[in-house]
């Protein structure tokens, strides 16, 4: 090479240098897709609706407000119907619905038994001598079950997830828990070993029976110390030729309707419409009755079979409000034939 040229052929090398470092340094920089859900924090989870607000402060203080103005009477507990559990232990292919009040259903689909958010106990409170007191009877008593296969938890609230349930579950039964995350190292705590936890959208199969954790928008905590660190969870169970959307808790928000166009239609939903009365407009965490037919129309489901009222000294409303408001909806909206409000123990095929 010519010495005159050897500038040149170092400036070129230098420039196609830079270039590829350059290039290099782009495509490090480039993040690339997002990996963490928009749910999840550094240390627990959110709710995704902007709007939403719920916080400690906030609640306690609507709440000495409400009780300052004076809460209305409550009227009569729900009604309840005898339920040996006979036929549900005889049923083997039916699909069946029992509500055992509040939002404990006994779930018959593809040959399994299921719970949802199980609650045999007298209080919804971490003591026995203080808290929300149960005021109906459970529709079936726990000694009068079918063998049960699976337990679905919605989310760690203490009317939703009580602690001596789920042992005495394990005990006797030795379900499988289809939980959120961040629940099965408290199941574990309580004896339980066959723990299936999910995120949203995420799937698992027990004997033929699809179980998805979906959205809700709702919150968690069994105390100050755990507030929002364990998920909460609405769920889609499917199997036999059928499919059902249970709510568990949540506040209306119509980001919900993705559930229906992602694994609807829905055979069965089951909604709760009580809890949001100490919320003039829009309870950020409880749908109301009107809110809860509009979900139910959101997620595409054929039959709505309402919970989460009158069991437990816990909501405010008056008993029968929730459903004569439900009914009252269904009606204008030419519904009524598709909603089965139930008595406590009452069971139907869906």
């Amino acid at each position: 090479m010519h010495p005159r040229q050897r500038p040149l052929l170092v400036a070129v090398l230098c420039a196609v240098a830079s270039l590829l470092a350059l290039g290099i340094t782009v495509l490090q920089a480039d993040p690339g897709p997002q990996t963490t859900p928009a749910h999840h924090l550094g240390r627990g989870f959110r709710n995704l609706d902007g709007t939403y607000r719920f916080t400690m402060l906030e609640r306690a203080e609507r709440m000495v407000r409400k009780t300052i103005a004076g809460w209305p009477a409550r009227g009569q507990t729900p009604k309840t119907l005898p339920n040996d559990g006979a036929a549900l232990r005889a049923n083997g292919t039916s699909p069946t619905v029992t509500w055992i009040g509040h939002a404990t259903l006994l779930i018959q689909i593809g040959g399994l038994n299921v719970l949802t958010d199980p609650h045999w106990g007298e209080r919804a409170s971490p003591v026995g001598f203080a808290g929300p007191r149960r005021l109906v009877a459970p529709g079936m008593r726990f000694e009068d079950l079918p063998h049960i296969d699976a337990v679905v938890i919605s989310h760690d609230h203490y009317d939703h997830l009580d602690a001596d349930t789920v042992e005495r579950l394990e005990r006797v039964h030795h379900p499988r828990f289809f939980v959120p995350l961040g629940l099965k190292e408290w199941l574990r705590d309580h004896g339980v070993r066959d723990v299936v936890e999910l995120d949203w959208w995420q799937s698992a199969q027990l004997r033929g029976v699809t179980f998805t954790s979906t959205p809700a928008q709702h919150s968690s905590g069994r105390g100050l110390h755990d507030q929002n660190l364990r998920l909460w969870s609405s769920w889609v169970l499917a199997g036999g030729g059928k499919k059902m959307w249970f709510a568990g808790d949540t506040g209306y928000t119509p980001s919900l309707k993705e559930i229906g166009k992602r694994l609807g239609p829905f055979d069965l939903a089951a909604i709760p419409i009580g809890g949001y009365s100490a919320w003039e407009r829009r309870h950020p965490n409880h749908v109301n009755p009107e809110e809860a037919l509009q979900l139910f129309e959101d997620v595409n489901a054929r039959l709505m079979v309402p919970i989460h009222f009158g069991t437990f000294d816990l909501n405010r409303e008056p008993f029968a409000e929730p459903p004569e408001r439900l009914l009252k909806a269904a009606v204008e909206r030419g519904l009524e034939e598709r909603v089965a409000i139930l008595s406590v123990g009452q069971w139907i095929h869906w």
